[in-house]
Formats: C-alpha cells, structure tokens, sequence
C-alpha cells in the first residue's frame, strides 16, 4: 500500500491498494475511488464496538473498501486541519474521539476508558478513548496543524483541554486542575489542563474545533439582533 496527502486546507489522502489489500474508515469518509474497489458496510468487531465508538465520537457502522484489482481511493478531512499518517505497526497508540479517519483492515481499533473518572468526567475529551492496535498504518484527522513531540521519561507537558490528538501508550495521560478561581473565571483556558507524562510520542493540534465552533456562535445573528 502507498499513499499520497494531497490539499493545504481541507486535505485527504489517496491510498493505491493493489489486489486484495483494504481500508475501513467511518460512515461517510470515503472522498473518491477509482473502479475495482468493493464496499462492505458493518459494525466492525460487533454490536459492543460499534456502540462503543459511537461514545468514542465516531459512527457505529464502518466502511471497508477492497480492492477487487489495483485501485486507488481517497478519504478527506472533515475540518480545516491536516492528516497525520501513524504507523501502528511500531507500538500501540491511543487517540481522542473523532481524531480517527481511516486505517488499513489489519489495524484493530478498539474502544478505551480512562483509567480515572476524573480524566473522563472533566478532561473535556469525553470518558472513552481508542486504541490503535495491530499491522499496519492509519490515518489521523487534526484541527489545524499537527504538532509531534517525543517526551523524555518523566518529562511532563501540560495542554490546553482539546488539544491532545493522541500518544503512544508509554505516555501517561491525567488531567490537571487549573489553580486560581481569577485563573479559571477571567484566564479563557477553562477549568482543567490535560497533563501528560513521558516517555513516549505524543501529537497534539493547534485548533480546538469546539472552541472554533462557540467562537463562530458569536457571529451568527439572532431573532434578538
């Protein structure tokens, strides 16, 4: 399998599979395909999973695409953003919801919990993760611009909430209160901070899309206005 990252602004990227080789994404994410390719549309491990990641912020039924000869297809972001391509052969990596776009069939993609309901309760990225596991590469979606970082052991960064796409498992992922009550009210970064530990490859985004989304609310004209 090859692939190709194409566009600046809302970009997708092309995969060419030969004969026999697949992807899955989610409901909705193809973008185009050449002829030869089957679809097949199913929960994808069963019923549990795909409730799961209908939790975990993506559709409950997935898309396979195989290619019946060599064939090329091409998923899209959804938002101004990038995509990131993750080699899962290399280790396991956990991802926020709605970060995952697509993934070659021998990728399992599995629904987590947080070890601490805290993290889940009041991290803002919601109480379910994913794991990426398996053979194989997978694609992820990013707001804005992604930004890599390999953290030493016991080196910790702390991250503004919605910002975090993903890290190896080696990582250890808390969420932080943010002191001060001036800090929280008049400080624009909320209540809590995302903290996470090294050793380990983390990937963050320089676009919250929820803070875009209520920053955008602000412009839409009322029945008041």
């Amino acid at each position: 399998m090859n692939y190709e990252i194409k566009g600046n602004v809302v970009p997708c990227v092309e995969v060419s599979l030969n004969r026999g080789e697949s992807m899955f994404t989610q409901s909705g994410g193809m973008f185009y395909q050449t002829e030869g390719i089957k679809m097949a549309t199913n929960t994808k491990g069963g019923l549990l999973k795909g409730i799961g990641r209908m939790f975990a912020g993506e559709s409950m039924f997935m898309a396979t695409y195989t290619a019946m000869q060599d064939a090329k297809i091409a998923f899209a972001s959804t938002v101004p953003g990038s995509i990131l391509p993750v080699d899962v052969s290399k280790g396991s990596f956990t991802i926020q919801k709605g970060a995952f776009l697509a993934a070659e069939s021998s990728v399992d993609l599995r629904t987590t919990f947080n070890k601490k309901l805290g993290n889940g309760f009041f991290g803002g990225e919601g109480f379910i993760l994913q794991e990426l596991r398996g053979d194989g590469m997978a694609f992820l979606e990013i707001d804005g611009d992604a930004i890599e970082m390999d953290l030493a052991p016991g080196e910790v960064i702390k991250i503004d909430t919605g910002n975090v796409v993903g890290f190896e498992n080696s990582v250890r992922y808390e969420v932080e209160t943010v002191k001060g009550l001036g800090n929280v009210f008049f400080g624009g970064e909320g209540l809590f901070l995302t903290k996470l530990t090294g050793p380990g490859r983390i990937i963050l985004q320089t676009m919250n899309m929820n803070e875009f989304a209520l920053r955008v609310r602000t412009y839409i004209p009322t029945s008041s206005n």
